[in-house]
């Protein structure tokens, strides 16, 4: 059995690229290294389709000849990055979210925090801007004005996808599923049939790229974090690093969000639980 096949099976032959079990492994190991993700052998038809497109970008022949590449240019190896991140978001997405922020802890920072009139928030996982921008439409909508002073950090992976989330500019399909009084309310509609997001709510959000697992430029601390749908492929070990370092950089009694298929049960105690994914920094 020829290498081709150890990896994919017969269908292995008719691909465009070759990619060995080899090639494979070489492409966990360096995913791991660079964002902390792992990638099972089921997940090989996905890095398949997504590396392939960069293959033939760069007009290379196989994955031997793309790893060569991505080992020697560190503009590729973003790429290759970019490739491997699932940029799935939307607008309000995961509701029940948003509305916990409105009935419960928007009310008790507004409390907690109205001496000193600051706010700060962390989008971990910005992609293409939907979530900080839906986070900075409930602020206003709560109420926090301009007295406040209020900052609100959108990092990610993704270089390609920071850089829609800064144009703030979207197709009809993407604000369909919002209340329609609030996208008229936050966004305009232009010309073209795309909505841009207004002055008002981008002014809240500064866009920055930022890997989780390197050393974080991040000096104060955060009210809330949302970061959801990061560690749904880090092992526990990594998970555990992740959560300790996003507790010792958040406020006491702070507010973590995390994603609808994540828990953080077994994994840290620097938390408690308060519904459906939704934590309270308690150490």
């Amino acid at each position: 059995m020829n290498q081709a096949v150890s990896a994919f099976g017969a269908e292995a032959n008719k691909r465009e690229f070759l990619m060995t079990q080899s090639d494979f492994n070489r492409i966990v190991r360096i995913a791991h290294e660079s964002t902390g993700i792992v990638l099972s052998d089921h997940k090989k038809e996905m890095v398949y389709s997504r590396l392939a497109r960069r293959i033939r970008r760069c007009q290379l022949g196989s994955f031997s000849q793309y790893l060569e590449l991505i080992g020697k240019d560190p503009e590729e190896t973003n790429e290759f990055v970019n490739a491997l991140t699932t940029n799935l978001t939307s607008f309000f997405r995961e509701n029940h979210h948003f509305e916990h922020m409105l009935a419960t802890s928007l009310p008790d920072l507004l409390k907690r925090n109205g001496g000193s009139r600051r706010l700060r928030v962390w989008s971990c996982a910005a992609s293409t801007g939907e979530e900080p921008y839906s986070i900075a439409m409930m602020l206003r909508e709560f109420g926090f004005d301009r007295s406040w002073d209020i900052k609100l950090l959108a990092t990610d992976l993704d270089s390609a996808v920071l850089n829609t989330a800064r144009a703030g500019l979207y197709n009809e399909d993407r604000v369909n599923g919002m209340n329609p009084e609030w996208r008229d309310k936050y966004l305009t509609r232009q010309g073209d049939g795309h909505w841009s997001v207004n002055d008002d709510v981008r002014r809240l959000v500064s866009f920055k790229r930022l890997n989780v697992l390197e050393k974080w430029p991040m000096k104060g601390q955060f009210d809330i974090v949302f970061c959801r749908n990061i560690v749904i492929y880090f092992d526990k070990d990594t998970q555990r690093v992740l959560f300790d370092r996003i507790a010792n950089q958040m406020a006491p009694e702070a507010w973590l969000y995390i994603g609808h298929s994540e828990t953080l049960h077994r994994v840290t105690e620097r938390y408690q639980g308060h519904g459906q994914t939704i934590y309270r920094k308690i150490k």
